[in-house]
């Protein structure tokens, strides 16, 4: 191998957190050869935070990167030690697989996939500069002084640009507690024009789990019937362990308003925003001053550790404060504190600077994920780090890039968002910011993706199969369903008891399924019909409950389909790049000046821009179709040549 192809790469991924994971497996998978730059080696898909992968709307997202042949949801599966699926009492759009995982498993793990991947490569430094020449990326220089080529470059800097942790009036430079920040990239941005923001985020403490009293806490166990993250997983082995939760008291909210006088937060010295949804415990006693208590939950950090995170009492006062208030708390009398929570402020760069590619507007080749888009959460930044690699390959293919709609994904909701709407604080992703939900489920995510991500060379023929298999398991399930009667004398028993009205002549086993109070699998067990299913392939959902939500809730679907396709006429009008909204007078000023900032690719993105009306929609398609502007093409159909490294 000669120097210079040693220092020449076609992706390189700036930093090893799960954006950085995810985009430098997508592009070495897609066939590029990718270089992994991070500070340390060590710390390749570190769970900075809780670690716990998924919940309510995040965890969509990762069955949506397990679809498409990306890592979180495999690894999460190996890593968890409890699974839970939330919501189960809602419909089944909003249920959100949640896994808590083990810290360690987890990222030993993320390290072992990037390299089992060959034409993948790693190194330990910081990239101190991004080198461009004509508007087009060339590589980036480290702080050691050497500079590495590259076509394209990803950014995925997480929270340690520029990043400052603060704990009460003590605070020191720091992108994740005992390791240094990132510094340099903020005034390279700068200088190639970018502005930046800061934003914070927080952490609580982590307790000794040994010094805890279990038996004034309530137990959280795992679910019965676990449900595995990524569609390849057949089955989860190992005892899963649980949860805890107590609740903070008006003594505890005492202790802690000792310390506001010494608060970063309310004393000033912390400039950047918060999460709104995901407040400090200080916030939350300040602001809902009339509640006399807070959840806490307790979490396991692993099998082979006692450390215990403390969910819900995330805080940056004072080390003494934080001590004196968990012992206060029942069941934490005699705690003893492994490390007082800490918030940390860093630089971010607002998302209308990116396209919904996640290329930068400014510089060629040059890609933002994660936290560096004003993110929050290891899912949304995984999903961005996957889109990001994608279309760095998709960029070096000379292929249009892959934009994901919203009514196909959400990964499409969240990029979507950032970039026509913008954020001032960590954006997180809840079920309802889709409008489309309905049509966007956990259980269905592979239908929607996978043969996207195979045909781009990420999910595997395997994964393409299983995908197929559990295509024609539900079809031939539901025509098993439509063509089959029962009688009256085979059924009624089970329908009293279930509380609806007994048959009185043959009826078809699809009509009886319709029926709210009607559970499809005890239908057909009581029918003796089980026998008749097609198995789809170990691990995943039951067929008869996929069919299940199908039937009952196909009027819904109905109307979403309908709706999507009605948006669908807008999305295939390009805008042409350099578009001069400035010399439109016939549209509002408004919309004038957030068009020419976010310069949007399609009429479909222009009318999801606050401050857009759709007068000003009318007006912009009137111009282009008299400036013959046509449809863009479908590229999620396209088929592609470059072969690439595939997932294992």
């Amino acid at each position: 191998m000669t120097q210079s192809f040693y220092f020449t790469y076609d992706v390189i991924v700036v930093g090893g957190g799960h954006a950085g994971a995810e985009a430098a497996a997508a592009a070495a998978r897609m066939g590029a050869r990718a270089l992994l730059v991070t500070m340390s080696l060590e710390a390749i898909g570190k769970m900075s935070c809780n670690p716990a992968i998924g919940g309510i709307g995040k965890g969509h997202i990762v069955r949506e990167i397990d679809a498409l042949g990306g890592l979180m949801g495999r690894v999460t599966d190996r890593a968890g030690i409890q699974f839970r699926m939330l919501n189960r009492r809602k419909g089944p759009a909003v249920w959100g697989p949640r896994a808590q995982c083990d810290r360690q498993e987890y990222a030993t793990a993320v390290r072992e996939e990037l390299e089992s991947i060959p034409n993948l490569f790693m190194r330990a430094d910081m990239v101190s500069d991004v080198l461009v020449e004509d508007g087009q990326v060339t590589g980036v220089t480290t702080q050691l002084g050497r500079t590495f080529k590259a076509r394209c470059v990803i950014l995925t800097s997480g929270t340690f640009m520029n990043g400052v942790i603060h704990v009460g009036e003590k605070n020191f430079g720091g992108g994740r507690m005992g390791e240094r920040a990132s510094t340099g990239l903020t005034g390279c941005l700068h200088r190639l024009g970018f502005e930046s923001g800061r934003l914070k985020t927080g952490t609580p403490p982590r307790v000794d789990g040994r010094t805890l009293d279990y038996d004034a806490l309530t137990e959280q166990p795992g679910d019965a019937e676990v449900s595995p993250f990524s569609y390849m997983t057949d089955a989860l082995t190992g005892d899963q362990l649980s949860c805890w939760l107590t609740y903070t008291s008006p003594d505890v909210h005492a202790v802690l308003r000792t310390g506001f006088d010494h608060s970063p937060m309310f004393a000033g010295r912390i400039q950047g925003r918060g999460p709104r949804y995901c407040p400090s415990i200080e916030d939350k006693i300040d602001r809902f001053a009339e509640k006399d208590r807070h959840q806490i939950f307790l979490e396991p950090e692993g099998r082979r550790t006692f450390e215990v995170y403390v969910n819900g009492f995330s805080t940056s006062l004072p080390e003494a404060v934080q001590f004196e208030a968990l012992r206060k708390i029942p069941g934490m009398e005699r705690v003893h504190m492994l490390r007082p929570g800490y918030a940390i402020e860093y630089d971010y760069f607002p998302p209308y600077q990116v396209r919904y590619s996640l290329e930068t507007k400014r510089v060629r080749g040059l890609f933002f994920a994660g936290q560096i888009n004003g993110t929050t959460g290891y899912e949304e930044a995984a999903a961005q780090g996957l889109m990001a690699g994608i279309n760095a390959v998709q960029q070096l293919r000379e292929a249009e890039p892959i934009v994901l709609p919203r009514s196909q994904a959400y990964i499409g909701v969240l990029i979507d968002d950032l970039v026509a709407k913008g954020t001032e604080e960590p954006y997180r992703m809840f079920t309802s910011r889709a409008e489309h939900r309905i049509l966007l489920r956990q259980d269905n995510a592979d239908l929607r993706l996978t043969e996207l991500g195979h045909r781009l060379g990420l999910a595997t023929q395997a994964r393409y199969e299983r995908m197929l298999a559990k295509k024609t398991a539900i079809g031939k399930t539901r025509q098993m369903l439509e063509n089959t009667s029962i009688k009256p004398d085979k059924i009624n028993n089970y329908l009293e008891r279930a509380g609806t009205a007994p048959i009185t002549q043959s009826e078809r086993i699809v009509k009886l399924a319709l029926r709210p109070e009607v559970d499809l699998a005890a239908l057909l067990e009581h029918a003796g019909l089980t026998g008749d299913l097609v198995t789809p392939a170990p691990g995943l959902e039951p067929v008869e409950r996929l069919v299940e939500i199908e039937l009952k809730y196909a009027g819904y679907v109905e109307r979403q389909e309908e709706m999507v396709r009605k948006m669908a006429q807008l999305e295939t009008w390009a805008i042409p790049p350099g578009f001069d909204y400035p010399g439109l007078s016939n549209i509002t000023m408004e919309a004038r000046e957030k068009l020419a900032k976010i310069q949007p690719e399609t009429l479909g993105q222009a009318s999801r821009i606050s401050g857009v009306s759709p007068a000003d929609i009318s007006v912009l398609m009137v111009l282009l179709k008299k400036n013959g502007n046509g449809p863009k093409r479908d590229v999620s159909r396209e088929t592609f040549s470059f072969a690439g490294a595939k997932e294992k």
